[in-house]
């Protein structure tokens, strides 16, 4: 058996990923087993109080997950190894342990580093390049405000510009109170990106508990707005 593998990115840091890649593990648990990969975690060292990203996503789904390389400094992966004096693996060697993670599972979730150009080793690979060593299934997870219709068109053309075609965009962190650019946006999501909206994540969502997030999560995927 060798499962899908589905690489999760974003159109920038802070546009929901972590949580919006909690929400599509909880829709594959539905139709097999997942395992949530984290190829480099960043801002784990003393002082910095971050929380990694794959223990989050386990709190709120139960779902293994597994992350490769971390990293002491928030920064972006390349710059926090550099900045230590060293060595992280290569593009193709994450690829080369995600396949063998599909060998055992029906899905393989790949959450990316910030945007899909953040370089994740030394010799200047990114999580493009993992997508397309893959050949993997991309979700972008986009923000609902301001800027986003731009930041999101950038992030499809460069996937399509490698041959990546992407299933879908995630509306990341949708505020209770959403303001005339959200909704517009909303609409306009996907004629710019040629892509459909698959799921609309409400803010907050991070903060339910374990039992609830699970309970609610499908609905976000089933209609065009959270239904809270």
């Amino acid at each position: 058996m060798t499962g899908r593998i589905v690489v999760v990115t974003g159109t920038g840091t802070g546009v929901g990923k972590t949580i919006a890649t909690a929400a599509l593990t909880v829709r594959e648990l539905g139709n097999g087993s997942v395992v949530v990969v984290k190829p480099v975690q960043t801002g784990m060292g003393p002082g910095w109080g971050e929380t990694a990203d794959v223990s989050v996503i386990h709190t709120l789904t139960g779902c293994d997950v597994l992350e490769l390389t971390t990293l002491d400094d928030p920064l972006a992966p390349d710059t926090a190894a550099r900045l230590r004096g060293v060595s992280i693996p290569p593009i193709a060697e994450y690829a080369d342990r995600i396949r063998a993670l599909a060998e055992g599972h029906d899905c393989v979730l790949v959450e990316g580093a910030g945007g899909l150009l953040v370089r994740l080793d030394t010799d200047g690979g990114t999580l493009l390049d993992l997508a397309a060593d893959l050949a993997a299934e991309v979700v972008v997870v986009v923000s609902a405000g301001l800027g986003t219709l731009n930041h999101t068109e950038l992030t499809v053309q460069a996937l399509r510009g490698r041959g990546v075609e992407p299933a879908g965009l995630v509306v990341g962190s949708w505020p209770v109170e959403p303001g005339l650019a959200e909704t517009c946006n909303l609409e306009d999501l996907p004629v710019v990106a040629g892509l459909p909206v698959i799921a609309v994540v409400p803010a907050g969502a991070g903060a339910l508990d374990p039992a609830t997030f699970r309970d609610r999560a499908p609905s976000w995927f089933s209609a065009p707005a959270p239904l809270g």
